[in-house]
């Protein structure tokens, strides 16, 4: 996941607010924020692998291949986050499942049109 500066709208940074790593000056309706750049693709990654059945944390981490385990992390805070994923313990394991919010996201891409 890279970071990058940026201007983006105030009310653009005040409702997603997760995505924005530090704020600089405003300029007029604009604010100057380093932000992190998430890639849709990875977030379909982990969404894909959870289409069919819940996995545990290390079974998701191998499947996805996204290598770095930091990065595998951001992506999966940000889908819990946003209820995409729901987790829940089970025994000493936490199991990650799709939720019908990131079925519809995953749903969203796979239904490419010609």
């Amino acid at each position: 996941m890279k970071t990058r500066m940026t201007y983006i709208s105030v009310e653009v940074a005040d409702h997603f607010s997760d995505f924005i790593i530090k704020r600089d000056e405003q300029v007029l309706d604009a604010v100057k924020a380093r932000t992190r750049d998430f890639s849709t693709i990875s977030i379909l990654k982990l969404l894909y692998q959870l289409r069919c059945n819940p996995m545990t944390f290390s079974d998701l981490y191998v499947k996805s291949n996204i290598r770095m385990k930091r990065s595998f992390l951001n992506y999966l805070h940000l889908c819990v986050s946003y209820n995409f994923i729901s987790k829940e313990p089970s025994g000493s394991n936490m199991v990650y499942s799709i939720t019908d919010k990131g079925r519809t996201m995953l749903d969203l891409f796979m239904q490419k049109s010609n």
